[in-house]
């Protein structure tokens, strides 16, 4: 799917469907801005971001990255990705995840449904939904962690490797024409950081090649995939389930 990558204040100008008794959309702009506001009430600083449109500006994409006291990596930055849509494509969602900073890979660890459905009250609503969900952050940032180390922790041999591509493509967390070369770069990674034998190797040779993809596929696919890795490192997240604390009634 095309996009095209705007400035935030070009979101403001956009023009917002009407709303009907059973959806109410969200201007792209509006939810950008309670979403800085969000941030900015958790002591959260926004270091980078990036928006793009898609779909007539239908539906958008938005990229976060971000500072706190509590989110300091040497290797990894914090991720929150944000996504709204005006026909009903999806629901309003944040996804929080990690770029790395040698090589860019990004993952989502988290998909936060802001609403079921665009009901009339999620205006109302919605900043402290957002809140909510942003004051999670830190919580998704300390599990991604502890994954990470699982992960490094994971021996696994060029079989199990190969095994585990298969794994993904069968639950459409990759697509089978990009296996060979994702095996191929497990096994000769063009970061130096990134050798070695383990399912965190396998894990980023997995983001390498899922780069420049759709981005609003991304979040399913990248969580698809850590709950198929998580199972054979033995890592079990101990976050609060966000979508059952935030998510407004239908």
């Amino acid at each position: 799917m095309a996009k095209n990558k705007v400035e935030s204040a070009q979101l403001t100008n956009l023009k917002t469907p009407a709303g009907t008794e059973t959806h109410t959309p969200i201007p792209h702009g509006l939810l950008v801005d309670y979403t800085r506001k969000a941030l900015d009430r958790a002591g959260l600083e926004i270091k980078e971001e990036e928006h793009a449109l898609a779909r007539g500006d239908l539906r958008y994409f938005g990229g976060f990255a971000l500072k706190g006291d509590d989110i300091k990596g040497d290797d990894r930055n914090l991720v929150l990705g944000l996504r709204n849509s005006h026909d009903k494509a999806f629901a309003a969602s944040i996804c929080i995840g990690n770029q790395m900073i040698v090589c860019e890979n990004l993952c989502f660890s988290s998909d936060i449904k802001l609403a079921r459905r665009h009901t009339m009250n999620i205006l109302t609503d919605l900043p402290r939904v957002l809140s909510s969900a942003v004051s999670r952050v830190v919580s998704h940032w300390n599990d991604m962690g502890d994954r990470i180390n699982s992960y490094k922790q994971s021996e696994i041999t060029r079989t199990q490797a190969s095994d585990l591509m298969i794994d993904l493509v069968d639950s459409k967390a990759f697509s089978a024409r990009d296996v060979y070369k994702t095996v191929k770069e497990f096994e000769a990674p063009r970061h130096a950081e990134f050798k070695g034998n383990t399912l965190w190797n396998l894990y980023n040779a997995c983001t390498e090649n899922l780069k420049g993809g759709d981005l609003s596929k991304l979040p399913a696919r990248t969580m698809q995939m850590q709950s198929i890795f998580d199972r054979l490192a033995g890592h079990q997240p101990n976050i609060i389930d966000v979508e059952d604390a935030v998510i407004l009634p239908s």
